[in-house]
């Protein structure tokens, strides 16, 4: 058992350290959220069927998701989301960063052609 730390205002260490990772989780959400804001902020394109853009899709499927799942209290499921959400948003940028690294190579090769 670990040692037992006495923080004023707390009754046991115990609640203070689950506290601690209840903040912990909070502060990762919060950083994976943002973090999917800034990527959706280079979709410039619309949906073809609605017309809307999709960076506000992406932006709303978010905040649904994240609505949804506020209310989630086991630790285990709640850091699978985190690992498996931030694995996502990082598929995202690397594949977005490739392509926009192949068109570029695109825009230079047919520069070079004139």
């Amino acid at each position: 058992m670990p040692p037992k730390i006495w923080i004023p205002g707390a009754s046991t260490a115990t609640t203070t350290a689950k506290h601690l990772t209840e903040r912990t989780r909070r502060k990762e959400a919060l950083s994976l959220y943002r973090e999917i804001l800034r990527t959706t902020k280079h979709f410039h394109w619309a949906d073809e069927k609605t017309g809307e853009p999709w960076n506000k899709i992406l932006q709303k499927q978010a905040r649904k998701e994240f609505e949804e799942s506020k209310e989630e209290t086991d630790p285990l499921i709640i850091a699978r989301m985190l690992v498996t959400g931030r694995d996502c948003v990082q598929q995202v940028q690397n594949r977005f960063n490739e392509a926009t690294q192949a068109a570029w190579k695109r825009i230079v090769k047919d520069s070079d052609r004139r």
